[in-house]
Order: C-alpha cells, then sequence, then structure tokens
C-alpha cells in the first residue's frame, strides 16, 4: 500500500504511546452504519477488518477512518417540493410561503433519507511515533480536519502541524530561479506559477520542459511558485503545494526493487508494503524539511 497524498503533522519525537489506552479511545468513536435518519455517519474502522482499530508494524501505526454519507441531490428535494406545494396551492388556493417551504423540505428530507443511497470513503493514518510524524493520505484539507478533530478527542494527543522556517511558496520560487532543487531532490516538469494581484494571473506547466528565462520573467513579473513537481533521490516523485501538503505520491524504482521479495501471504505482503512506505516516506520528510530551513518550535518529548 502506498499513499497518494500526504497531509503532514507533528507528534513529539519519539512519542511514548500506550496503544492499548489509544485503542480504547479510538473504540469511543469507532465507526457504524449511518442511521436511516441521518445524513452521515463517520468513525475509525479496523484497518485489516480484524476488529482491531490499530495495525501496529515495525513500530509504525495505521489508523482508518470510515465515513458514510447518503447520496441525497438537492434538485430532488426541491423536485419533490415543487410537486408538494403546487398541490398545497391548489388545496388552500395560494401558494406556501418561504417559511413554509423551508419546513417543507425538512419534511422532505427526513422522508427521503430511509431510502438514499450511502456512499462510503475511508481514510489512511499513518503515525510514525519513533520520527515523530501524524500523516493522512487525504488531498482535502477538510477531510484532513475532520480526521484531525476526531483524534483531538483522545486524551493527550500532543499534536501540532509542521512549521517550517521556509514557506513552500518562497523556497520553491528560489529553487526555479536558481534552475537546481536542494540536494537529494530535482525539479520535474509541473509547476505553477501565480500573482497575487487581485486578479491571481496563473501559469500550469504539465508536462512541459521549464524555459528558465520564460520562468525568470514570470517571477519578475510578480509571481511565485504556489506548485511543484519533485523527485527525491530517483526513488519517489510528488508534487509539493504552497501549503506544505504532498499531492500525486508516486513510488518509483523501490517497488521494482522491493517485488523480488514478494510473497503470496496476502498480511505479510502488506506489512512488507506499509514497513517500505513509511521507512521511504519518513526519510524523504526529513529531507524536505532540512530544505525548507528545518522546523520552527519543535515538538519537544516529555
Amino acid at each position: 500500500m502506498w499513499f497518494k497524498n500526504l497531509q503532514i503533522f507533528r507528534l513529539p519525537s519519539p512519542w511514548k504511546v500506550d496503544i492499548e489506552q489509544f485503542s480504547k479511545q479510538l473504540g469511543s468513536q469507532a465507526f457504524s452504519n449511518c442511521p436511516s435518519n441521518e445524513m452521515q455517519s463517520e468513525g475509525w474502522a479496523s484497518p485489516r477488518e480484524n476488529e482491531q482499530l490499530i495495525h501496529s508494524v515495525n513500530q509504525q501505526l495505521l489508523l482508518l477512518l470510515s465515513t458514510e454519507k447518503k447520496l441525497l441531490p438537492s434538485s430532488v428535494i426541491n423536485q419533490v417540493a415543487k410537486a408538494r406545494a403546487a398541490e398545497l396551492e391548489e388545496q388552500q388556493g395560494f401558494a406556501p410561503g418561504r417559511k413554509a417551504m423551508k419546513d417543507l423540505k425538512e419534511r422532505i428530507t427526513e422522508e427521503l433519507l430511509p431510502r438514499a443511497f450511502g456512499i462510503k470513503r475511508s481514510t489512511w493514518v499513518w503515525i510514525d511515533p519513533i520520527n515523530g510524524w501524524l500523516v493522512i493520505d487525504t488531498s482535502s484539507p477538510s477531510k484532513a480536519d475532520d480526521v484531525i478533530k476526531l483524534l483531538l478527542k483522545c486524551d493527550k494527543l500532543p499534536l501540532e502541524s509542521l512549521r517550517v522556517k521556509l514557506s513552500p511558496q518562497t523556497a520553491m520560487t528560489d529553487w526555479l530561479i536558481a534552475s537546481e532543487a536542494p540536494k537529494g531532490f530535482t525539479i520535474d516538469q509541473d509547476t505553477e506559477l501565480r500573482s497575487h494581484t487581485e486578479d491571481k494571473a496563473t501559469v500550469r506547466y504539465v508536462n512541459h520542459s521549464l524555459d528558465a528565462d520564460e520562468v525568470q520573467h514570470h517571477i519578475s513579473a510578480g509571481k511565485q511558485c504556489t506548485k511543484m513537481a519533485l523527485t527525491w533521490n530517483d526513488r519517489v516523485s510528488f508534487v509539493l503545494t504552497e501549503t506544505l501538503a504532498l499531492k500525486r505520491i508516486k513510488a518509483l524504482e523501490i517497488l521494482d526493487e522491493d517485488k523480488e521479495n514478494r510473497t503470496n501471504n496476502e498480511d505479510e505482503r502488506f506489512n512488507a508494503d506499509f514497513i517500505l512506505m513509511t521507512a521511504e516516506l519518513a526519510s524523504m520528510l526529513d529531507d524536505l524539511v532540512f530544505a525548507l530551513g528545518g522546523e520552527l518550535d519543535k515538538i519537544s518529548s516529555t
């Protein structure tokens, strides 16, 4: 398994976690199927479908947030409400007012919810207590917020955002000016530059070689780099964003190297992939933080 996106947070390094106690706290927020009268349900599920809410391998922890959301488009509610409103108007001689329409839509929503189709989604969370990383596999900041809100209900979870001395936007712009990435990284062919003026003029390069003179012209005009595709040590490629989120994670030759040692046992294969991923990403994150000037106010271990 490999995460496709990284929303990155910090824990103390090392973090002394009581897995049994942590699991009990997650259990108080365990996932259950969405009730017929509710739009959404979310909670922690077993990553390996074995009733264990924490999958631990080589001191690395894997969690799974499961979400079920009912599909009940507003267009369907409005369509039914319009038909009901027409019936009421015919019965009472006048159209329902604003408040009556609002109440009508609420009643219709309650009627239709039990028949609405539910969609389940999974969000993976990797916790590295040794190096102090907490990483959420999502491209959506709002989904990451949902995960963090649930995690913070666990007692004494010392979780913070990752803060670095150089903003990604400043660093990426400097790398473009120098036409060189920091040690261990190479600049790939996907880049976005955006102006901070009111029109937010944006230039995007997609699978396109970066012309140094052209890039310099855009930077001189006031644009800064907000997204940059990078490769780390020829092993992992990704897109770094201005918010310090990593997207489009892709393992390169390391997966080919690992194929020689593959096993037919599904659990062993899953664990081997997880160990490989966490080792590579932990090293990559260390190098990325160093490239961004190091951390600000790193959490101390107690």
